[in-house]
């Protein structure tokens, strides 16, 4: 019974504020509706407005029954027959029971009060209320058999209930839907941020031990020009740390990131590679992804680059109205076995581009025999 009361309490509390203004203004037109149609004569008739009320509560609590049991553990549960059965069951039971109420004689004059509610009520009210003179003896109007008969009580319940049933399954229905949706989108929103995460952490250790063997090469070779290479990484790394765990990196750093990343390269390899980068002077005060191009300059180095043969990698970024183009264009390894297989690099660049531009950036890989041709375009 506590587990009972607790769920109920739940559903309860999920309530939208969309259902809450639809049924209270409901339920306090139908209430306040005996107070606004009921007057005569300037003066409201309490006896007919709590005989109203009266009806109008059996009809609240077949709507209570039906939102707090019925609905979340029959109709959500899809046993969608028993919920008929169910409803039905007690919609004849609240019927049947008004039925009885209203044909049983008066306690008081032993007759049978009308079943006629409303207009027949102010009829009798009107009459006693307004008497013909004494000394004129009033005849008493036919009765026009074509004027229809006012509904009963019981047969308007039996309308409302039908009607009032239909009407809450489907706003909750609409309301669950509603839920669910936000719900999903707020556990897609979820699984996207882990996963660009996830593939940006992925991608910083990648680019983090290539650098230090790239200076580990470096020592050896030129002790000044690995100094200057620390303090180049020490720049790479504090936007590594800092920079790359916001949504946006503006457009600035993530080139000047590339520019330090280029020179390391340079350092590291022969003259026999020639790297050539080309970006423009101006730089747009633009955002974009964090470390979103690095990983495509990863790639063509790893794939591009030999020490047996001469090899090129040319690196050009540009700029057109709401568009970013990098284009790198870098020779193929012979002897990578792997250099025709796009890589970690690229896979985990599209992943990316997918969760964040879905269908509004290109990236093409092109293999022309010995030549790679990575295009990517990305709105900024």
């Amino acid at each position: 019974m506590t587990s009972i009361m607790e769920e109920i309490s739940k559903n309860f509390r999920k309530f939208s504020l969309f259902e809450i203004s639809v049924i209270s203004l409901f339920w306090l037109l139908l209430f306040a509706s005996p107070l606004l149609l009921g007057q005569s004569g300037g003066r409201i008739d309490w006896d007919h407005v709590i005989k109203l009320w009266k009806e109008h509560s059996i009809l609240l609590a077949l709507f209570l029954i039906n939102r707090f049991v019925f609905l979340p553990y029959l109709f959500f549960r899809n046993r969608r027959a028993l919920y008929m059965v169910a409803a039905s069951l007690l919609i004849a039971i609240a019927v049947g029971g008004m039925y009885i109420y209203y044909r049983k004689p008066d306690v008081k004059t032993g007759r049978k009060p009308p079943v006629n509610s409303i207009s027949e009520d102010v009829r009798v009210r009107n009459f006693k209320q307004d008497p013909p003179p004494p000394q004129r003896q009033q005849r008493r109007r036919p009765v026009n058999p074509a004027q229809p008969e006012p509904i009963p009580p019981y047969i308007n319940l039996l309308i409302l209930s039908v009607l009032l049933f239909g009407f809450d399954t489907g706003l909750k229905t609409t309301s669950k839907w509603v839920y669910s949706e936000q719900q999903r989108i707020i556990l897609e929103k979820e699984n996207i941020e882990t996963q660009l995460a996830f593939l940006k952490h992925q991608i910083s250790p990648h680019f983090f031990m290539n650098t230090l063997n790239n200076i580990h090469s470096l020592i050896d070779v030129d002790a000044a020009e690995a100094k200057k290479s620390v303090i180049k990484l020490s720049n790479l790394m504090r936007h590594l740390l800092y920079d790359s765990d916001h949504e946006l990196s503006s457009l600035k750093s993530e080139v000047d990131f590339i520019r330090s990343y280029v020179d390391l390269m340079r350092l590291r390899y022969s003259k026999g590679v020639r790297i050539k980068l080309n970006i423009p002077d101006k730089i747009p005060d633009k955002s974009v992804p964090p470390l979103l191009l690095i990983s495509l300059l990863e790639n063509a180095f790893k794939h591009g680059i030999s020490y047996m043969q001469e090899s090129f990698i040319d690196i050009e970024l540009s700029f057109a109205s709401d568009k970013l183009q990098l284009v790198i264009t870098n020779s193929k390894s012979k002897g990578n076995i792997k250099a025709s297989e796009p890589g970690i690099g690229i896979e985990n660049t599209r992943k990316r581009l997918d969760l964040l531009f879905k269908d509004r950036y290109t990236l093409d890989v092109t293999d022309r025999g010995n030549v790679f041709i990575t295009n990517l375009i990305i709105p900024v």
